[in-house]
């Protein structure tokens, strides 16, 4: 609580209570409006359901992937979240597109295998389709909020921050990110 009283040697001085990060059940959440990184969105659909081997080799590579991806954190993937169903969705934060194409391009690591394997055994017969979304986002582009959330999307992929102030409106967001 602070009080009125001037502080003293024997009495702190008390701030004003700032939301903390951890506080996920009260705070207001953001992530930094000026920002800059890339959303690739990437999935499969299943188009034959009694293709099973090839619907578990497509994510069996995936998992690999996301696995390869963990270890090497300078790969410059920030983050990802995935969601299964008939056409399964995997959301991706990078650093950057240079980053995401150097690792789909990367020979030496699990995607090129992986993508020439599926052209061989089943990318052209139809049994699963592949699709990808890449979004280049800038500065002012995005604006985020998070309440009664732990870390997820966004706020998972890039530090959180307090949304007050002029971060605490959509439209200031987006303000402040253009600058």
């Amino acid at each position: 609580m602070t009080t009125n009283n001037p502080p003293s040697d024997t009495q702190p001085k008390q701030e004003p209570e700032q939301p903390k990060l951890s506080d996920t059940a009260t705070a207001h959440m953001t992530v930094d409006p000026t920002a800059s990184f890339v959303v690739f969105l990437i999935g499969m659909r299943v188009n034959r359901w009694w293709m099973l081997p090839a619907i578990w080799g497509v994510a069996a590579a995936m998992t690999r992937m996301m696995a390869e991806l963990a270890r090497r954190p300078e790969s410059g993937l920030l983050s990802h979240e995935s969601y299964p169903g008939r056409t399964t969705l995997t959301v991706q934060y990078w650093r950057s597109l240079d980053d995401l194409q150097r690792y789909a391009h990367a020979k030496d690591r699990q995607h090129v295998p992986a993508w020439q394997r599926w052209i061989q055994r089943t990318g052209l017969d139809g049994a699963i389709g592949i699709w990808h979304e890449t979004y280049v986002i800038g500065p002012g582009q995005h604006e985020s909020v998070y309440v009664h959330m732990p870390p997820f999307g966004l706020g998972r992929a890039l530090p959180r921050m307090p949304a007050v102030g002029a971060l605490r409106t959509a439209r200031g967001r987006l303000e402040v990110g253009a600058g």
